[in-house]
């Protein structure tokens, strides 16, 4: 399964790095930009070590680089073509505070606790259980889990919509951008597939995180949600 995972991963993304942090915007009608100012807003401002999976480019980590210089951030990718482009963005931007490491998110081993631990896009593409219990062995005692990926919305009007943008990526877009031809195509489905969310909550309280909140986003096209590597008794998700 984690083969398969990977497969996909590289199957959907090769060649687009050039083009991702445009696509990424655009693509979802700007949306992205907010969700990644709700991620930055729950990383603790008193971070000083932090690791951002599935990095991508580098857009979460150079914002959390940027906004704490004295955190030290570690974003992490399976995909070399966009850690490429995140370390020449680090050069150009002159951050000293942000470094990349090319491994699977669920095959990361640190010894120095990290006090959050954040991904975006991940969740549908990871084996939870093992990746949550991968980041809580690394988090210190109340260090926080921050994951955010796309949901299928549950509302049939919004659904229908969200299937009619799709095909217009498929139809129109990938006529100008070939390279995202294959995400496109499949993306749909594989988020429509996916029970991330209830997955992950799931695999948060069975390796002990506490407050474990649930953010819904955009008329539940997306979630944030977060879990602290705490001792207190789980009263269970909330938002």
């Amino acid at each position: 399964m984690a083969d398969s995972r990977q497969e996909l991963v590289q199957r959907l993304f090769a060649g687009t790095g050039e083009t991702y942090d445009s696509m990424v915007y655009f693509g979802t009608f700007g949306c992205d930009k907010f969700w990644k100012k709700k991620i930055l807003a729950k990383v603790p401002p008193s971070a000083r070590r932090v690791m951002d999976l599935a990095c991508g480019t580098g857009i979460v980590t150079f914002a959390i680089a940027q906004k704490l210089p004295d955190c030290h951030v570690i974003g992490v990718d399976i995909t070399q073509e966009y850690l490429d482009i995140a370390r020449a963005k680090a050069k150009e931007l002159h951050l000293t505070n942000a470094k990349f490491l090319h491994q699977r998110a669920e095959e990361v081993s640190f010894k120095e606790l990290f006090d959050c631990v954040t991904a975006s896009y991940l969740p549908k593409y990871a084996d939870l259980k093992t990746l949550t219990r991968n980041v809580k062995g690394m988090l210190k005692e109340n260090g926080l889990f921050i994951m955010h990926d796309f949901t299928y919305p549950n509302n049939p009007l919004i659904a229908l919509l969200w299937e009619f943008y799709f095909k217009l990526l498929q139809t129109v877009v990938s006529r100008f951008y070939p390279q995202w031809r294959t995400i496109f195509h499949e993306l749909p489905q594989v988020v429509h597939n996916s029970t991330w969310l209830a997955d992950f909550i799931a695999s948060l309280r069975q390796c002990g995180f506490t407050q474990i909140t649930v953010e819904r986003l955009i008329v539940g096209s997306a979630a944030i949600v977060t879990g602290k590597n705490g001792k207190s008794k789980d009263p269970g998700p909330t938002g």
